[in-house]
């Protein structure tokens, strides 16, 4: 058989076995809870070369990540071909790429899902890496809902705990984690000034944060959570990356795989990047919504990623988001 007609076949083979597999149950004895990514991997792997290729071809496991509340996205290469598929995090269901239900694009609030947890004051939990595109994408969206919330929220921005882009997101997620902790009423202002230029220095200036006390937090954090310690040392590194431990608790607590990761009431939570739906899906996780819910007219436009202002068009239906991680 030619190269090209194998490849084919091949290709063939793969997509119509994983489609086969939509309500495969290949769960391990478990009963409640969510399998761990580690283990997650590993079943899914074994899952995928044993019981769908059966020795035609090899999965390759490019990345598994979170793709919500119930769901891992896994991406494989198989045959050199890119393959995209998730099962839930109890470890029972795989099934193949999501497909959208309409050919139309989503926009803003049709993008907000439901926090099943209420709470009087819903804490909202924002992990994100400081220069990741997409982290900063959905921080340019939050930040109008949470300031038409004010304190009816409880809202902490939080850290991946690895950097994928280098030592200037450590250094910068340890000077919002700082303003955060010690100036809390001038991190929003910061931050709406940092999004749109990319220059700390002059954010500091022009919100008034007290900079020596910013920089003997950031010396005290660093050296708490042995920051530059491992990044110089590579200890503790997730592959080509280096730790950041600030949020490592939490991190492992909420099962964070990349940025951004929206917790909402202690579980993963999905919505748009826009401020309309992120106001829509932090409203679900009232016991009784605030008039604000109803009444504030934020924009349903989906921030552009990266640096800047500007906006993008609307994902399609059923469309994962783009994110940062690493396997």
């Amino acid at each position: 058989m030619e190269k090209g007609t194998k490849n084919n076949f091949v290709s063939g083979l793969i997509i119509g076995a994983i489609i086969a597999a939509v309500v495969v149950f290949f769960g391990q004895g478990i009963i409640g809870g969510n399998v761990s990514p580690d283990k997650a991997k590993t079943m899914v792997t074994n899952f995928v070369n044993t019981k769908l290729l059966g020795g035609q071809a090899t999965a390759k496991l490019d990345q598994l990540a979170s793709a919500g509340a119930g769901l891992y996205k896994v991406k494989f290469t198989i045959n050199g071909k890119p393959i995209d598929s998730y099962m839930t995090k109890d470890g029972k269901l795989f099934f193949p790429e999501a497909f959208p239900m309409s050919s139309s694009t989503s926009s803003g609030a049709d993008q907000a899902s439901t926090v099943v947890t209420k709470s009087d004051k819903p804490k909202v939990e924002l992990f994100v890496m400081s220069y990741c595109p997409y982290g900063t994408q959905i921080e340019k969206g939050i930040i109008p809902a949470v300031q038409a919330l004010g304190d009816k929220v409880d809202f902490k921005l939080k850290f991946v705990n690895y950097a994928m882009h280098g030592e200037k997101e450590l250094k910068e997620n340890l000077r919002q984690y700082c303003i955060e902790k010690d100036q809390t009423a001038k991190l929003l202002p910061y931050l709406t000034c940092f999004l749109k230029s990319d220059d700390s220095t002059s954010c500091v200036g022009s919100t008034g944060i007290d900079q020596e006390a910013m920089d003997s937090c950031v010396a005290s954090a660093d050296k708490e959570f042995k920051v530059t310690e491992q990044f110089t040392g590579k200890k503790n590194w997730n592959g080509n990356f280096p730790p950041f431990d600030v949020h490592k608790a939490e991190n492992e607590k909420y099962g964070v795989q990349g940025s951004p990761t929206l917790v909402i009431n202690g579980a993963q939570a999905e919505a748009g990047r826009d401020s309309a739906s992120l106001l829509k899906t932090i409203c679900s996780a009232f016991n009784k919504q605030p008039e604000i819910c109803t009444t504030a007219k934020l924009s349903s436009d989906s921030p552009a990623p990266g640096f800047g202002e500007g906006t993008e068009a609307p994902a399609a239906a059923g469309q994962p988001a783009a994110g940062c991680a690493t396997n």
